[in-house]
């Protein structure tokens, strides 16, 4: 067998033989086109599968357009879902650049809830304290709060080699725990699971709430949630693609033998990366809690942590397209509810992941059917 080559099938009792090879370099036009492709075929494969369940795949398809994109009101609707999308989408990206696989988004996102409802309830800032000091602590909060939980795989992995991919798992399971906890017991409203709502001060600021002025933005419940996404998506590629730590981000990922050569303290590294990591994830549950439940509830996510890791992947890692990415699962999510039958979106989101992993071995290796006694080139 030649060096680099996986032939596939005997030349002896085939035409043809299956050779895969490893790139050296794969064209900066390939990436793309897979990642189209793989969505394509995704679709087309959810197509089928709804059609063989008694669905019409493009009745769902089409009322999924409507329902998302159709008017300004549903557009709007659409990024509030897009919104902690964008957040916790950003979150993974930034880990998975640096092949560190955090799966613990939606654990992150959880704490960044509670931390910032902790700003009202427990309460950190008396009654009657204005917005402008309550919105700022309770990012801060949900920040710090979603911070420390991803710290927690982080040094575990810098200090320790521990496994990332289960400690971030299990303890997203270990969050929900603990805000149920809080919601069902100390926290709880008349034994509810879900606490008192907020002040209007823990509100983040919505279009809708300028319709006095400007009536065009009346039923907008946009909220100023989405500027904070598309800020940390500017900085978080601005960092990645000019700054000297993002330089290091990439190329702990892409070589860590070479940056460890190169002097770059990696463990270090892993952990302030898990730490910021955190942190979006946990700015997004501050902004989910503040800007759309204005309480904390046992059922605050729908799985946006988990969503997110399709998002990154979708996104190849791209800060930028994690807004595009974002914005249409938010389209799914939104739309999603109402498809019969019920189990669509989360079907699509599933068989978009693995065609999205599947598309990779094109990426890093070259496909060939190659002739019998022909070398390939």
């Amino acid at each position: 067998m030649t060096s680099g080559r996986l032939p596939i099938g005997s030349s002896r009792s085939l035409p043809v033989r299956l050779s895969v090879e490893r790139r050296l370099a794969a064209p900066r036009w390939l990436g793309p086109v897979t990642t189209i492709g793989a969505v394509v075929l995704a679709l087309l494969v959810s197509a089928v599968i709804i059609a063989l369940v008694g669905g019409d795949p493009v009745r769902s398809y089409l009322h999924i357009v409507r329902s998302a994109f159709g008017s300004v009101g549903v557009l709007s609707d659409t990024l509030v879902k897009a919104t902690p999308l964008i957040l916790t989408g950003l979150a993974c990206a930034l880990a998975f650049r640096m092949r560190l696989w955090n799966i613990g988004a939606e654990g992150q996102f959880l704490l960044g809830a509670w931390g910032a409802s902790a700003i009202v309830l427990a309460p950190v800032l008396p009654a009657g304290t204005p917005g402008i000091l309550v919105i700022p602590a309770m990012m801060l909060a949900g920040a710090a709060a979603g911070a420390a939980w991803g710290m927690i795989p982080g040094v575990l992995r810098a200090r320790f080699g521990v496994n990332e991919i289960i400690t971030t798992l299990m303890l997203n399971y270990v969050a929900l725990l603990w805000m149920q906890y809080w919601v069902f017991g100390p926290w709880s409203e008349g034994g509810f699971q879900q606490t008192a709502q907020f002040p209007r001060e823990a509100w983040l600021p919505r279009l809708t709430d300028l319709s006095g002025s400007l009536p065009a933005f009346s039923g907008l419940t946009i909220h100023l949630g989405l500027v904070f996404g598309l800020v940390a998506a500017a900085v978080v590629w601005f960092v990645l693609r000019r700054g000297r730590w993002g330089y290091e981000i990439r190329l702990i990922g892409d070589s860590p033998r070479a940056a460890r050569y190169a002097g770059i303290d990696i463990a270090r590294h892993i952990v302030v990366v898990f730490a910021i990591s955190g942190a979006l994830a946990g700015l997004a549950g501050m902004s989910e809690v503040s800007g759309v439940v204005h309480r904390l509830q046992d059922r605050i996510s729908p799985g946006y942590g988990f969503t997110a890791i399709i998002i990154a992947y979708l996104a190849k890692f791209n800060p930028l397209g994690v807004i595009v990415a974002a914005i249409l699962f938010g389209a799914l999510l939104l739309a999603g509810r109402e498809i019969q039958p019920s189990g669509v979106p989360s079907m699509i989101q599933g068989i978009v992941l693995f065609a999205l992993i599947t598309s990779e071995i094109l990426v890093r290796y070259r496909v060939r059917l190659v002739r019998p006694g022909r070398a390939a080139a």
